[in-house]
């Protein structure tokens, strides 16, 4: 294990990594604060709305507002809750994901540690996040929180495997890259690889499969099923009040702006593309910034125009579709970089593949939208008739 650079004012190297865990966690809040306000005014664009407008100059203040607000909610537990797994929960979710953000490069050298097996530490401690949303709906003694868990966990089970497949995809070209064929996964070099392309452009299915499954690790929608509304009247942390809840919240926004950060290290160049491994720490940092944004709005863009998913679509397009196509990608990359074939192949062999895909989504929404509404009404119209 190294570090991002030289300890800060040439600290000791603990009470160095004390004060970047500080300014990570800092600085994550302040980005969850304003991810919360910039959401609501998003959607409120894409539905012709305002948005938030009172608290502040056009409510700027309105996520601190909220902030305090549920600071003082009243914190209530349910009585036939487990007590400690009910109030240990929140903090089994949160800490995983804290513990991710500390081996992200935002820059060259600004991060709180660069790990050699950087990629690897960051699934293998996501993995962790299903056990506190578990201990959340068993804890709770609620059967709708229940429901919210169970339904959480498949998901996150489902979509993890194509998750993983599509990254190591990426590393195979790391190995190539480097000429040693031999892979990295220090997020560090893989950002670094990429100063005079992202890996985007030769992975593009790659990068597809990621966002997708991104959006389902997240519960984002149209994967939004562990806490629907409609359904199971808010999942997991249904029973969760005040602090409590705050920290779900909190939980959420975090991982949506670190699996962002980390989706623009691996596919979009981080800090090394297009301006360099040479370019000053501050643009390195506001490129980071700003291609994570990119991503975030992106995911925002979906839930405004994607409807949610039944259970059974979800598992099928994961299990039937992702699984087959990220196994597929790998088995492209291995022979054509085995047979050492021009990058150019490798990119369109991607494409094809990602043009499939997108080919497979529009048509099966295309379809169930003309069965859904056309058929019924010819139905109808035929038993009236």
């Amino acid at each position: 294990m190294t570090d991002f650079g030289d300890p800060i004012l040439g600290l000791p190297t603990w009470l160095d990594a004390i004060i970047r865990i500080v300014i990570v966690v800092l600085v994550m809040t302040v980005i969850v604060v304003y991810l919360t306000y910039g959401e609501r005014k998003l959607v409120a664009r894409f539905q012709q709305r305002l948005g938030p407008m009172r608290t502040g100059p056009y409510g700027l203040l309105q996520g601190f507002a909220d902030a305090l607000k549920l600071v003082g909610k009243e914190d209530i537990r349910p009585r036939n809750a487990d007590r400690w797994v009910f109030e240990l929960a929140p903090y089994a979710t949160f800490i995983p994901v804290l513990m991710t953000l500390m081996v992200l490069p935002f820059a060259e050298n600004w991060g709180v540690r660069n790990l050699a097996l950087g990629l690897f530490f960051v699934f293998a401690v996501l993995g962790l996040n299903i056990v506190g949303i578990l201990m959340a709906g068993l804890g709770s003694g609620n059967k709708y929180a229940l429901l919210g868990g169970v339904r959480a966990a498949a998901q996150m089970i489902s979509y993890e495997i194509p998750l993983v497949v599509s990254l190591l995809c990426v590393v195979m070209i790391t190995g190539a890259d480097t000429g040693t064929g031999l892979g990295t996964l220090n997020l560090n070099t893989i950002a670094a690889l990429q100063e005079d392309r992202p890996y985007i452009v030769l992975q593009p299915l790659a990068f597809l499969i990621f966002f997708t499954a991104m959006l389902s690790e997240l519960h984002r929608a149209p994967f939004d099923i562990p806490v629907a509304e409609s359904e199971i009247v808010g999942g997991y942390f249904v029973e969760y009040s005040g602090i409590r809840w705050s920290m779900f919240q909190l939980t959420e926004y975090a991982s949506m702006w670190g699996f962002s950060v980390f989706g623009s290290v691996v596919f979009l160049g981080g800090w090394a593309w297009p301006f360099g491994t040479d370019a000053h720490w501050s643009i390195q940092l506001l490129t980071t910034i700003v291609k994570s944004f990119l991503i975030i709005a992106t995911i925002i863009w979906v839930r405004t125009t994607v409807p949610r998913l039944r259970i059974d679509q979800l598992m099928n397009f994961s299990w039937k579709v992702l699984l087959e196509l990220s196994f597929l990608q790998l088995l492209v990359n291995g022979i054509i970089l085995y047979y050492d074939w021009p990058q150019e192949v490798l990119a369109l062999a991607s494409a094809v593949g990602a043009g499939f895909l997108i080919f497979l989504i529009v048509r099966h929404a295309s379809t169930r939208s003309t069965k859904g509404l056309v058929g019924t009404y010819r139905t109808l119209g035929a038993s009236s008739s």
